[in-house]
């Protein structure tokens, strides 16, 4: 097993002599797929000499009646024979379905022939000498018969790789093939390799190679055919753009690509910043000094606040500048017409969330997934389970362990009041209209991209954008350019008077009602920051 990744098991029950007490009949590893389960039971059946005996779930089902139980019989009499044998089941929801509900005599037939011949083994001296290994990804799909003590005794997690163990995994696969990267370097791209299961590295460094040859040819067109293999040493180039291609199979269903938004890209709002890395981004990088401390990492972090205060691209910039996963939730993707369906999308987002922790979960408009109980009128209170979902998974009995929520939203009020305690959304930062220093560094944000007349007087536009959002200021400096191109499309600078038009054009958007709202509910002590 010198060469098998680690994967977070300890193979020493699986191997140990069991003196004195009654060994396991059988093991199921579960996890997501590529992890190393099959490697892991060919790995253990190697390290023991025993002989080793594969089931690939649907291969042994048969048209015909009772040659599937009999081929089950023969794979289980052929391993008492040959004992030590290990049986590996792959696969092994698709062999052994819950019965409940199922219409397929064939499968409970199946089901029940493996019950029986796993109640079997040891009753003809076979005790600690004949081991059943299943894997699947679909634990929770299996008969619940076989997940009891005297059939599969143990269940192992084969969880997604860490930061540490990824890097063991890549030192191993590019212990076989011609590389030049460095110990930093291979360190590097193992933390920047979230998500990424062992299939997915073995995939990546083979479309690394590819495109090390493919460089070397380019550079070097002459060079004869045979020579190129050996002068292709992959580089960190080459990985990091090999990623572009193999995505974590891991994150596949629920992972962003998230834009390259850094700190520096959002102006002002140095408090809010300051509060979420206090929140988000010390609990799960220094988590020895919140011990230290006595200190309970925030859940949740909620940010309210009107429409185009950049809410949701402080969350952007906080998924960059941290490096963490970043699983973003469209609300409205979690609603399903069957009963039930909806509560369980909700429960898989936070299960993929706490495979790939540390991670950042985050919820965009949180007011349309997290209604007040009560107020909604779908049919069969979709909403209300919904929330009760929500509720039990941010503070229920299994605890979120470096796992972040961040929410967005701007109405707060219609949210209901359960997640806005601690334990939940223990943190919640208002993010206000811009100021004047924040639209001061907005100004010069745009400026830095835009080509701009010397008349042009930033005091000025500050001055005269008062109660103008975010998003509006860009949308000024935006329509600025555009009238400068339709004066003259041959433009080199906006001029002033481009942006006194703009403004003219583009007005304040949140009526004074709605910013009275905001004032005065952070003002009546709704909040926490």
């Amino acid at each position: 097993t010198q060469d098998l990744p680690p994967l977070g098991l300890t193979l020493s029950p699986l191997l140990s002599l069991f003196k004195g007490i009654s060994p396991p009949r059988g093991v199921l590893l579960y996890g997501p797929p590529g992890t190393g389960k099959t490697m892991i039971a060919r790995a253990v059946a190697n390290e023991v000499g025993a002989h080793l005996s594969v089931i690939n779930g649907p291969e042994v089902i048969s048209k015909f009646y009772g040659a599937s139980e009999a081929r089950l019989r023969q794979i289980f009499a052929e391993a008492t024979l040959r004992q030590p044998s290990i049986i590996f089941i792959d696969e092994l929801d698709a062999l052994c379905p819950k019965r409940e509900g199922s219409e397929s005599e064939l499968a409970k037939r199946v089901v029940a022939s493996l019950l029986t011949l796993m109640d079997g083994i040891g009753s003809e001296g076979s005790e600690g000498r004949v081991l059943v290994i299943g894997a699947t990804n679909r634990p929770h799909s299996l008969d619940p018969a076989l997940r009891r003590p005297g059939r599969f005794d143990k269940e192992i997690e084969i969880g997604v790789p860490n930061a540490q163990d990824r890097l063991d995994i890549l030192q191993k696969l590019l212990r076989k093939v011609p590389h030049a990267l460095r110990g930093e370097e291979v360190v590097r791209l193992a933390n920047s390799a979230h998500g990424y299961v062992g299939a997915d590295l073995k995939a990546l460094c083979n479309e690394a190679g590819l495109r090390a040859w493919r460089r070397v040819q380019s550079e070097l067109p002459d060079l004869p055919e045979g020579e190129a293999p050996e002068l292709a040493r992959m580089t960190l180039s080459d990985f990091l753009r090999a990623m572009n291609d193999v995505r974590p199979s891991a994150m596949r269903e629920v992972a962003i690509d998230v834009p390259r938004v850094s700190w520096l890209d959002i102006g002002g709002l140095e408090d809010v910043k300051l509060k979420l890395k206090q929140a988000v981004e010390w609990p799960l990088k220094h988590p020895e000094v919140f011990v230290r401390m006595g200190i309970r990492p925030p859940t949740g972090v909620l940010l309210y606040g009107p429409p185009g205060c950049s809410k949701t691209m402080i969350a952007k910039a906080l998924a960059s500048e941290s490096g963490l996963n970043f699983l973003a939730v469209k609300g409205p993707e979690l609603m399903d017409k069957y009963v039930g369906q909806s509560e369980r999308a909700v429960r898989e987002v936070f299960r993929k969330a706490r495979a790939v922790a540390p991670s950042i979960l985050f919820f965009d408009e949180l007011d349309a997934l997290a209604v007040e109980r009560g107020s909604s009128s779908g049919a069969g209170n979709v909403a209300d389970r919904v929330l009760a979902q929500l509720l039990t998974e941010m503070d229920g009995i299994e605890q979120l362990k470096d796992v972040v929520v961040l929410a967005a939203t701007n109405r707060p009020d219609k949210i209901d009041k359960a997640l806005m305690r601690p334990g939940r959304f223990d943190r919640i930062i208002y993010v206000p209209l811009p100021d004047a220093a924040t639209r001061r560094e907005i100004f010069k944000l745009q400026f830095s991209s835009k080509p701009v007349g010397l008349d042009v007087d930033v005091e000025e536009l500050v001055c005269r954008t008062d109660t103008y959002s975010g998003a509006e200021i860009t949308a000024v400096c935006s329509e600025a350019g555009l009238l400068a191109l339709e004066e003259d499309i041959q433009a080199k600078f906006i001029m002033r008077r481009h942006f006194i038009e703009a403004l003219n054009i583009v007005t304040p958007r949140i009526p004074e009602s709605l910013r009275h709202f905001y004032a005065d509910y952070h003002k009546n002590g709704r909040h926490t920051c």
